[in-house]
């Protein structure tokens, strides 16, 4: 057992001059007596010396164990002798997901950005035990999330992923460049990357290809998707008349994304709507569902609750004692 505030049990010290405060009033007024008119009836009972003489204290006592457990609890207390086992398939996972404004085309639905992000938040809530980070591009590249096995958080990173966040464009190398440094590191024994775009690469310091030979060397993966429906795609244009749906050209540079994919031992897809890319994903999934080990973790265990209980059980125990049991003349 271990204490999360440990600082606090110096608190417990307030009981040595509770405690000397006691004993000093008792020595002081060592032998409680009453008047009364005949006392022959405490002959026998020995007041002032046996048992109930001593009973008398325990309402103090009880008050002090209270304090004590009080302390104790808000020091919280954990255990980690508790141990969880379980199943890990050794697999770090980068989303790499474009969001230049080309992704708001409304081929998908409700477009192309929220289809991604919706699918990507149940493929990340399939896989439990694989530590999973989040990339983003468009004009230029970031880490929307480092690896992690935290699902809530990385679900709302990712529902919190727009387009006009950074500057606009489609810089395929910087996305996949970002991918490789989140896992160039990982002593997994898979490390795969899933990149999706919509659109051509026309802007980054880093081209695609030298991008994936990077990944290959490190032994990264990488699945691409070509997300956009075949010859054109309706697109919200603004006009005087307000914001109105254009038909668009898709332009996807699939022998790029089939090179990058195949020079790293990964696949290429292409995604036409919301229920091939839930394909594509789920086929993925079963692809990188190799099992290769047993990992197991401490479970911490809060015991602070137990030192509350203890806590209230004396505190009532006091009251009855004082109220039922020992009761005071005025």
């Amino acid at each position: 057992m271990f204490f999360e505030y440990p600082h606090l049990l110096y608190l417990e010290f307030i009981l040595i001059p509770l405690i000397a405060l006691y004993v000093y009033r008792e020595l002081r007024n060592r032998t409680p007596y009453l008047t009364v008119s005949d006392i022959t009836p405490y002959r026998t009972g020995r007041w002032s010396s046996g048992i109930k003489a001593a009973c008398r204290h325990i309402p103090f006592i009880l008050r002090c164990i209270a304090v004590a457990a009080i302390i104790v609890a808000i020091a919280r207390p954990r255990s980690s002798e508790s141990f969880d086992r379980v199943d890990t398939e050794g697999i770090d996972i980068v989303l790499t997901l474009d969001v230049s404004t080309s992704m708001l085309a409304r081929d998908f639905n409700p477009d192309r950005i929220g289809a991604a992000k919706d699918i990507a938040i149940e493929f990340i809530a399939s896989r439990p035990s694989d530590r999973i980070g989040i990339a983003v591009f468009a004009g230029e590249s970031f880490t929307q999330s480092p690896l992690t096995t935290d699902r809530a958080t990385l679900i709302n990173l990712m529902k919190e992923i727009e387009t006009g966040l950074i500057d606009d464009g489609t810089a395929i190398g910087n996305g996949l460049a970002t991918a490789v440094a989140r896992l160039k590191d990982s002593d997994a024994k898979s490390k795969v990357v899933i990149l999706l775009t919509d659109g051509v690469n026309n802007c980054g310091e880093v081209s695609p290809l030298m991008a994936a030979e990077i990944a290959k060397t490190y032994g990264v993966r990488v699945y691409t998707i070509g997300v956009g429906a075949l010859g054109e795609a309706p697109y919200p244009v603004m006009t005087p008349w307000g914001v109105q749906l254009q038909n668009m050209k898709v332009e996807i540079d699939e022998n790029l994304l089939k090179q990058i994919a195949e020079g790293t031992g990964g696949k290429y897809f292409r995604a036409t709507d919301n229920t091939k890319l839930m394909e594509i994903y789920s086929e993925i999934n079963e692809m990188e569902k190799t099992l290769t080990s047993v990992d197991s973790f401490p479970v911490y265990s809060e015991l602070f609750m137990r030192y509350a209980l203890i806590a209230l059980a004396a505190l009532l125990l006091e009251i009855l004692f004082r109220f039922f049991i020992i009761r005071r003349l005025p």
